[in-house]
């Protein structure tokens, strides 16, 4: 970044200092310090700024929601190169998951206006990019646009094995019998909710970040919670008193644990064959 182009174009007064900060694996982070203010910069190199489009209408959702999030400032292009420029939340030390739990069950309790599983923009991530076309219910959203893609990547690349193929097969069949009976909501889903998409500010208020939103089954946000960890009990109890599961819900959440572990086999390769094959018995021995 050229330090200097980027002060005397980005649409804010005062600019004192940018500074590089941790912000991931897919941006490059800034804070931007001015005169009267302090800014988080995302930039994306070489992108057109619709890079950006998703995660501002999530965070833009989470504002209409009421649920604690970083403020849309500005976007746009630098010297090629795709910017959002957000609010500045200040990270404290720790913070309260029962406080946490209550704000993703605030989030999921808002639905589409329209009835509809999807968003009017599709999930752009890196190198992965999935449809996400308006669905009258969400299995057809949920194994359609998300995990038959995913099984034709990893079948092309030959990421797993025939036999591990083979058993991907029954367990798609089992998530399509098992989601054509399940009555879902679509709910407003963070879309990657991981223990690095959320922190706690430092009144200790929980706050949720870089969304990769749709209109989902609600149970898709919590599988993901799963994954590496950083929700404790608490924040599992408290979710479920705010927004009570429906029965079956500790099963089908296996479906989205599987799910976030295909899609981390295909970007970071045979590193997680294990653990897909893992998740794939525990499905088929629990059905």
């Amino acid at each position: 970044m050229k330090k200097q182009q980027w002060m005397e174009n980005l649409p804010l007064d005062g600019i004192t200092h940018i500074t590089s900060v941790s912000g991931g694996d897919v941006n490059e982070a800034y804070k931007i310090e001015t005169t009267s203010e302090t800014y988080f910069l995302l930039v994306q190199p070489q992108r057109q700024a619709a890079f950006y489009a998703a995660e501002i209408a999530g965070l833009e959702a989470f504002e209409k929601a009421g649920v604690t999030a970083p403020r849309v400032i500005a976007n746009g292009v630098i010297d090629g190169d795709a910017y959002l420029v957000l609010s500045y939340l200040e990270e404290g030390v720790q913070g309260s998951q029962e406080a946490l739990g209550k704000l993703v069950a605030k989030l999921h309790q808002t639905e589409s206006d329209n009835g509809k599983f999807g968003f009017h923009l599709p999930y752009e991530g890196g190198d992965h990019r999935f449809d996400n076309h308006w669905t009258n219910d969400w299995r057809t959203l949920f194994l359609k646009q998300r995990i038959a893609p995913l099984k034709t990547r990893i079948a092309s690349r030959h990421l797993l094995s025939e036999k591990d193929l083979n058993l991907l097969d029954k367990v798609y069949d089992i998530m399509d019998q098992t989601l054509c009976h399940h009555d879902s909501r679509p709910s407003l889903l963070h879309g990657d909710l991981w223990a690095g998409n959320y922190m706690f500010l430092t009144d200790g208020t929980p706050a949720l970040f870089d969304p990769a939103p749709l209109y989902g089954d609600r149970e898709f946000d919590l599988g993901a919670t799963k994954v590496f960890g950083g929700f404790s009990e608490t924040f599992y109890e408290a979710y479920n008193k705010a927004y009570p599961l429906k029965a079956g819900a500790e099963f089908r959440i296996h479906f989205y644990i599987l799910y976030l572990l295909l899609v981390h086999l295909v970007k970071f390769g045979t590193m997680y064959e294990s653990s897909v094959r893992r998740e794939m018995e525990t499905i088929v021995a629990k059905a």
